[in-house]
């Protein structure tokens, strides 16, 4: 469903929730609070935003019952229990979608490849020997899909993405644009001063509903396969190397490097620019903070963090002086004056209470 304008009462029902004000209102598009007109349908997400709501001139607010009360000054409300959530499915409702069909006259096609009669192959995409792509799938302009590729229903592979290695991408798969999927992963063996090529022999699977952002990068295994379970979501420039299994609904964000065979649980999020070293394992509902490193395994379920928070400049430099100062004292030497001072307080509170 895709079109100018939709009734109060069609938006109430597409989101299931329950319509005050007058049905047959008419919104043309959804807009933030700051920005939106009278036709514009936003959202509230907490009382922090309710002064905001006040000023805003948007036409219908998508609300919980408690924030509808405090909104006296509107007039047109749909409640929800997660004003969010709602939003989340009008996006769809709204998002200009590609409804072209069939295979465009530069498109390059192997004659083995099987192409789903109601999928779009844009302009100058390559499909390789034993393809296959599913129902509904739209592929973008200047992608390549190498020798073997398996690509399920209802799948968006966006402008210049190249998938390779063999790959299988399950149903309802969005890959932004200039991703790669199946390149070779970084594996040499050292010998006489010299890195010797092994062949990537693996190759990745992607399960159901993953969302890959543009400029990523997922290495096909060395041997076994690198594994991207169902609902995983990946934002912008992130690297994934061989053999990296990742659980179901983790969400990666930018920036994030995982080591190759590391092995991340399900519901984890990793906040961005995080680092995994290789051949680690992460548990299930694991969450790293920005630029966090990790080095260990992490066998318990948790909010993890690593590094330095911010400082003021000239802080931050006593702080760094302070830290190699201590760095330069033997530990032992720390525990024994710890002990002292110990030792001490202990010797002056007997004293205090003696006094008493």
């Amino acid at each position: 469903m895709n079109r100018h304008g939709y009734r109060l009462e069609e938006i109430a029902h597409l989101v299931k929730g329950e319509l005050f004000g007058d049905k047959d209102f008419k919104i043309s598009n959804l807009a933030s609070l700051e920005q939106a007109q009278n036709q514009h349908i936003c959202f509230v997400n907490g009382d922090k935003y309710l002064a905001q709501a006040e000023a805003s001139h948007a036409g219908v607010f998508i609300v919980t019952q408690h924030l509808m009360q405090q909104l006296k000054s509107k007039k047109n409300f749909i409640v929800v229990d997660n004003p969010y959530l709602a939003f989340a499915t009008l996006t769809h409702i709204f998002e200009k979608k590609v409804t072209q069909k069939g295979i465009e006259s530069t498109a390059q096609i192997h004659s083995s490849a099987i192409i789903a009669d109601d999928a779009y192959i844009a302009h100058y995409v390559v499909i390789g020997e034993n393809c296959v792509v599913g129902r509904n799938t739209i592929i973008q302009s200047h992608a390549v899909i190498d020798h073997h590729v398996e690509i399920g229903n209802d799948c968006f592979i966006d402008a210049h993405v190249t998938i390779t290695g063999a790959a299988k991408l399950k149903d309802r798969v969005r890959v932004h644009a200039n991703t790669v999927i199946g390149s070779e992963g970084f594996g040499f063996a050292p010998y006489q001063g010299k890195w010797h090529r092994i062949a990537q022999l693996g190759s990745v699977q992607i399960g159901n509903d993953v969302r890959i952002g543009s400029n990523c990068s997922i290495d096909r295994g060395a041997l076994d396969d690198t594994i991207l379970e169902d609902g995983v979501i990946i934002d912008n420039l992130v690297q994934i190397a061989h053999n990296v299994y990742i659980g179901q609904n983790t969400a990666i964000a930018a920036k994030c490097g995982i080591a190759g065979s590391a092995r991340i649980g399900k519901n984890c999020i990793l906040g961005g620019a995080s680092g995994v070293v290789g051949h680690l394992e992460i548990a299930d509902n694991v969450t790293l903070t920005a630029m966090s490193m990790v080095t260990k395994n992490i066998s318990e379920a948790g909010t993890y963090s690593s590094g330095i928070g911010l400082f003021e400049n000239s802080h931050w430099k006593k702080t760094i002086v302070r830290l190699r100062q201590l760095a330069d004292v033997p530990l032992t030497q720390i525990t024994k004056r710890l002990d002292h001072i110990q030792a001490q307080l202990e010797s002056l509170e007997s004293t205090l209470k003696l006094r008493k």
